[in-house]
């Protein structure tokens, strides 16, 4: 049965705004075809791009080291969190302060990449994206972590309140060694389980946060909204 991918990451613009305060990222031509075409024979050219970003652009992943001086950076996580992770999506539509009741059962985020959906990204690009945000509290990320869940991600602004100083949910979460994720967008395209999700950022020595491609992958049949049973990997 064919498989179905979803890019849950908003691509990276010149000039774009992802986060109040942080600058833009400035994308340019570092060798431009034409120059290349210059130096080489025949009629070929290449390109080299060039790029001046702070890594918390676009849709990306925060590390431990992101609020913990001993925790591991983006470099350093182990794979196993971050390749071909089953998926439970979270729906929270409805909600601002998104608490422990609308998790569930641990039992349901143990082993998963626990990812909630806001409906926010639809916003993104915009100035109502900015503020207002929907945000994660204290008490679903003292469940998440006593899940066993492997990662935790959003797509709106921030997993934690903005008007919050202490950022609890950063520091608990990422204090247990469990990656976050914001800036997450198509979580309505996402089947509520059976999907696994892929979420790999550069390995950057040194650094806290950094973009990432964020991908999952689930079996065409499944619809949004909906459980669906993938195949074990020996099947067909």
């Amino acid at each position: 049965m064919a498989i179905r991918y979803v890019d849950l990451s908003h691509p990276i613009i010149d000039g774009m705004v992802t986060y109040p305060g942080l600058p833009a990222p400035r994308i340019y031509d570092h060798i431009t075809r034409d120059e290349s075409a210059r130096r080489l024979t025949g009629g070929v050219s290449f390109h080299i791009g060039g790029i001046e970003l702070v890594a918390n652009t676009g849709t990306y992943l925060d590390a431990p080291f992101h609020f913990h001086t001993d925790g591991p950076d983006v470099a350093a996580l182990p794979l196993d969190r971050l390749v071909d992770i089953p998926i439970e999506v979270v729906r929270a539509t409805t909600r601002h302060a998104i608490g422990a009741d609308a998790f569930g059962a641990p039992e349901r985020l143990r082993g998963r990449a626990v990812l909630v959906h806001t409906g926010w990204s639809e916003r993104w690009g915009s100035e109502a994206y900015l503020s207002g945000s929907p945000f994660i509290t204290a008490d679903a990320a003292r469940l998440v972590i006593a899940s066993g869940a492997l990662l935790l991600g959003i797509d709106a602004l921030n997993v934690d309140d903005t008007g919050d100083l202490s950022r609890p949910v950063h520091n608990e979460v990422l204090g247990a060694g469990i990656p976050l994720l914001e800036h997450l967008t198509n979580l309505d395209q996402v089947p509520d389980t059976g999907a696994r999700l892929t979420a790999l950022p550069a390995p950057v020595r040194g650094m806290g946060t950094f973009p990432v491609r964020a991908v999952a992958a689930f079996q065409e049949r499944s619809r949004p909204g909906n459980p669906v049973t993938t195949a074990p990997p020996d099947e067909g």
